[in-house]
């Protein structure tokens, strides 16, 4: 088995200053300290912070270490090609801008159904396989965004993939549109390593429910959720979208004494899981893809997590000021022109869900 660690850094959620910008400085203390714990892999793609982190990547991490230390994941946005772009000038400004010659993973973006058949008309996965021929790539793959039987056709036609990159968590696992189980158990029959993303589903497993947070015995709810993932057979790595020191801290602790979870703890966090369900009103990780593509410029985001505060603890006495102090529109100001839904990984009905979160927060008129 490939050997990545089994804690990779996502580069997804860095720290910012307050006005907004990565603090770089915070990052790098934080590539330092998870590099000197033994771990090495970084994971980057060509969307994240408006097409600046891989810039981030090279600045924070591979100006400053041998590149022997480290391995280094990107991934191809095929969609991009629509725009008349070609993989290749993609590839070369992603090599340009990570400042390496070579990434160690390199993966198709978001796959989902509609996104698998376009990669492979526009000759995607023969590009992945090229590049690891001219030993400009090591092992190729795709991250996924859809079904069970949508996986298992795209593992069918493309056995040559090394990994799979999954969304993969205990609050998913029986979910019918994310279906984290069912998509591990078709890697598991294709023989694919897996590499997991949204193993606390952006923060949502990090602060649970006090009722459910009382079943863990003490241990912090985000460490459990990420012994969940790395527990399931055949992950490789666990990214972690770490954005402050504490949190690398914690998280290679835990991964270098680690403890596979427990049957006992397998069946709580069943228990964990329908209490949370209870609790959260919008699902949302906080990824940011529906942000680029809302012509309105509304926070959505933000405002999910505002509401889902709300209907977690209920009206509290500043929640509309709190509400008018995002920087943002307001979600009233929704075109409906459905850009954020065709790009939310978690397939949320972002519309509906922002007239709710109107409803809650704007005064009626």
């Amino acid at each position: 088995m490939m050997d990545f660690g089994k804690l990779g850094f996502g580069f997804l959620r860095l720290p910012q200053n307050s006005d907004g910008t990565v603090d770089l400085e915070t990052t790098k203390k934080m590539v330092d300290l998870y590099l000197s714990r033994g771990f090495r892999y970084f994971d980057t793609a060509y969307i994240y912070e408006n097409g600046k982190n891989e810039e981030y990547l090279r600045q924070t991490l591979v100006e400053r270490h041998p590149r022997e230390s480290f391995l280094i994941a990107d991934k191809l946005p095929c969609g991009y090609l629509r725009s008349g772009r070609t993989a290749q000038e993609i590839f070369e400004d992603q090599l340009r801008k990570c400042g390496v010659e070579y990434f160690d993973v390199y993966l198709l973006h978001g796959l989902d159904g509609e996104d698998a058949a376009y990669a492979e008309e526009m000759g995607c996965f023969e590009f992945l396989a090229e590049q690891k021929r001219l030993g400009r790539v090591r092992y190729t793959g795709f991250s996924f965004h859809d079904t069970a039987e949508v996986l298992d056709g795209i593992l069918t036609r493309h056995p040559e993939v090394d990994v799979v990159q999954l969304q993969l968590n205990y609050l998913d696992w029986d979910n019918p549109i994310i279906q984290s189980g069912a998509c591990w158990e078709v890697c598991r029959k294709h023989g694919k390593p897996i590499l997991v993303m949204e193993p606390v589903k952006g923060g949502t497993l990090a602060a649970i429910p006090a009722e459910a947070e009382a079943l863990l015995h003490g241990e912090a709810p985000a460490h459990r959720a990420l012994r969940f993932a790395a527990s399931r057979e055949g992950v490789v790595t666990v990214l972690s979208g770490m954005s402050t020191v504490e949190q690398v801290e914690e998280n290679t602790q835990i991964f270098s004494d680690f403890r596979p979870l427990t049957g006992e703890e397998e069946g709580i966090l069943q228990e964990v899981a329908g209490i949370i369900r209870r609790a959260v009103a919008v699902p949302c990780t906080a990824c940011g893809y529906c942000l680029s593509g809302c012509p309105a410029g509304i926070a959505i985001p933000q405002l999910f997590a505002l509401y889902n505060e709300h209907k977690r603890d209920g009206w509290q006495a500043n929640a509309a000021e709190r509400y008018r102090a995002v920087n943002s529109a307001p979600a009233s100001a929704c075109l409906a022109c459905g850009q954020c839904e065709s790009s939310c990984p978690q397939k949320l009905p972002i519309m509906e869900l922002l007239q709710q979160v109107s409803e809650a927060f704007e005064p009626k008129k």
